[in-house]
Formats: structure tokens, sequence, C-alpha cells
């Protein structure tokens, strides 16, 4: 398992982007934290720190694709590190003159999440021009569906440390001053660099006149819905069983869980086409949702939420290959930013939906959420079965003109059987 994951780290390039991509995306993985905790040492209310917070989030799945449009027209240095400095600057703003005047709070957060630079859907782009074979491009979306689970477990803690040794307005300055750095090594990266969008059709749809990538976004949706209500699902169960301390082992259990999965997943190259595959994974998804709703002792419960967990990096690595059959040409980080976009708004309508179901049915029709959300999303890729059958273009786009500053012709990998 580990050499494959080597192999891909030991090609040119390849460690550099991955990281400066992690590290450039820390301040949209922390923002929901850094917030809420800026807010409260402000004397703010939970309330004003959750509207704040949704602020952020509404902008960030605004901002993603049409950021991701113009990456694809434009280029990545000219998009990435632009809107990399605007997103730091305007939260900046918000860290020095606070919650008050509020309207300037909200334009203020809005802009940093409208402006956070569509680093996964870039780094997802630049795989074919790092990595010469098809496979090695299908392990590096694993890798970095597991990268992404690592990231969001170490970031909150990095949150809290700064927060231990500075302050909340430190964390908030220090976390965003990083995260321009990590844009600026991606693009001053010779890959990113050099990369180009395929010659694309002038289409106001842009990459959603794909009626797979459609299909595929609304399954997505409901995979978002439920890992966002099983956040929420989890804290009436955490306070019955220890409190605090039970409600951060669950999550950690399931962040464990993606990495387990993710890792083996991506150790192997799998045969057959990856729609038919993300059907079985979704499936298998759904179904170790259900085992929650059982609700046993605390030892039991994080074990079950770390198998609640194991096929989530698997779907969005399947994901990321259909993605990038059905983009279509000239649009792929457009298409990838609106995967990021519908699953960040699916976890936080799953979070809103989760809450009243669990003020009225308690814990256990909250757990009851996940399992029925994730039987839809395989009702969704069933019911589109023959929409997802034909990509718009075969195989991954390697060294073609989508990746070549010279439209050099070259020819693509060939999919065919292989995923």
């Amino acid at each position: 398992m580990a050499a494959g994951y080597l192999e891909i780290l030991r090609a040119r390039h390849a460690a550099r982007l991955l990281t400066g991509t992690l590290v450039g995306r820390l301040p949209n993985a922390t923002a929901a934290i850094a917030l809420v905790l800026f807010v409260r040492a402000e004397g703010g209310t939970y309330g004003l720190a959750g509207a704040l917070a949704a602020v952020y989030g509404v902008a960030n799945a605004v901002g993603q694709p049409v950021l991701g449009r113009l990456e694809d027209l434009y280029g990545q240095p000219r998009v990435q590190l632009p809107a990399a400095v605007a997103s730091a600057l305007a939260m900046a703003v918000f860290a020095f003159s606070g919650t008050d005047p509020l309207p300037l709070a909200c334009a203020a957060v809005a802009a940093a999440g409208l402006f956070t630079p569509p680093l996964e859907g870039g780094l997802r782009a630049l795989w074919p021009s790092v990595l010469r074979r098809e496979e090695q491009v299908h392990t590096a979306y694993a890798m970095d569906a597991v990268a992404q689970e690592v990231m969001f477990t170490v970031g909150p803690l990095l949150v809290t440390l700064c927060v231990s040794l500075w302050s909340e307005r430190a964390a908030l300055l220090v976390l965003n001053a990083v995260g321009v750095l990590g844009a600026l090594s991606v693009v001053l990266s010779p890959p990113s660099r050099a990369w180009r969008s395929a010659p694309r059709e002038a289409h106001w749809l842009g990459a959603l006149r794909s009626p797979g990538l459609l299909a595929l976004l609304g399954a997505f949706l409901f995979v978002g819905i439920a890992l966002g209500s099983i956040t929420v699902a989890s804290v009436p169960y955490a306070d019955e069983h220890g409190g605090d301390a039970v409600y951060g082992w669950l999550m950690a259990a399931l962040g464990l869980g993606a990495l387990i999965g993710g890792s083996v997943y991506g150790a192997r190259a799998w045969s057959g086409a990856p729609e038919r595959r993300l059907r079985v994974l979704v499936a298998l998804l759904a179904v170790c949702y259900l085992p929650l709703m059982l609700m046993p002792d605390a030892v039991a419960m994080v074990l079950l939420s770390l198998l609640s967990g194991v096929f989530l990096a698997p779907c969005i690595a399947c994901a990321f290959i259909i993605v990038d059959r059905h983009a279509p040409g000239g649009t792929v980080t457009e298409a990838f930013s609106w995967l990021v976009t519908t699953f960040t708004v699916g976890a936080s309508v799953g979070t809103g939906l989760a809450g009243p179901v669990v003020q009225a049915g308690g814990p256990l029709w909250g757990y009851a959420v996940p399992g029925a959300a994730g039987a839809v999303s395989l009702l969704v890729l069933l019911a589109t079965g023959r929409v997802l059958a034909v990509p718009a273009r075969s195989g991954v786009v390697a060294a073609s003109s989508e990746n070549d500053p010279n439209r050099a012709a070259e020819p693509r990998f060939s999919s065919g059987d292989r995923a």
C-alpha cells in the first residue's frame, strides 16, 4: 500500500503540489471553528458565531465554481494567488474590526469565503500533467481524498494551539497568512505555471451542461447531507454517554475510518467502469450508517463511527475520476469545484436538517438521517445510470491540450475498462 503512495510522492513536483494545496486550504478547513472561537472571545453569542460561519460557508460555496471557471479561462497563477491574498485580507479586516459594526463583519467574512482559492480543483487538474500513467492519477485522487481527512483533523488542533499560544485573533491572522504561503508555493511551481485548460465551447452553463456531471452532483448532495447530519446527531448521544470527550472520539473515529478506507482503496488498481463502482461504494456507505441507530455504549459507538466512515473517502476518490470523465473540455477545474460546492452545501443542509429531527425524536432519529440520505444518493445514481454511462470524454486528461501550454497534439490515456 505504502509503495503506491510513495511512487506518487517521488514524482517531480507531486509532494510540493500536495503539501502546498493542503497548507493553502487551512484557512477554509479551520474557518468555522476559528470564527466561533473569535466571536465568543469578542463577547458575541453562539447564534452570531453560527450565523457568521454560515455566511462564510455560503459565500465559499458560491465562489468555488466561479473562481474555478476563471482558472480554466486564465490559468492558475492569475486566479489562485490574488484570490488567496484577497481572502486573507478580508479575514484580517474582520479580525481587527471584530463584530461591531455587524454589516462590516458580515461583508468581510463573506469576502473571505467568496475569494477562497479553488486549490482543490486546481490540484486535481494538475495531477495528469505531473503523473504520466493513468493508474498513478487514480491513486493520486485517492491520496488526495485521504489527505483531506488529515487536514480536517489537524486543522482544528492548529486553531486551538494558536489560541493557547496567542489569541483567537492571532489564530485567524496566522492561519490565513499560512494559507497564502501555501497558495504561493502552488502557483510558483512549474506545473501550475505551465497548465492551460483545453479550448472550451462558449456556454453560460460551463461544466454544468454535462448531464453526467449533474447526475453525480445530485448524488453527492445527499452524501454531504449524510455526513453533516452525523455531526449533529452525535451531540445528544455524547451528552448522554460522557459529554464532549465522547463527541471528540466519535468525530475522530469517523475521520479515521475515512483514512483507512481511502488508503486501502487507493492502494490497488480497480477494473470496471468507475460509475458502476461508485454505486457499490455508495450502497456500502449507506449500509454502514445504519448500525449507528443501535446506539450502544460509548466504546462500541466509536467503533461503529469508524465503520461508518470507511467508504466515504473511496466514494470521493471514485467521484473524482467520474468528474474527470464527464467534465466538458476546458472546464475541468470548474467541474471539480462544483463537486466541492455540492458536497459543502449538502453537509450544511444535513446539519440544518438533523437539528429539528433530533429535537423532535432524539438521537435515534438523528442517526436515521444519514442512512436515508445515503439511500437517496444510491437511488439517484441508479436512476441516472444511462446518463452516467456516457462520459463526455474518455480517460483522464493527461498530456493533451488540457495541460499542455503549447497545445501539442499528444495522445491521451485511454481508460477502457480500467478506472
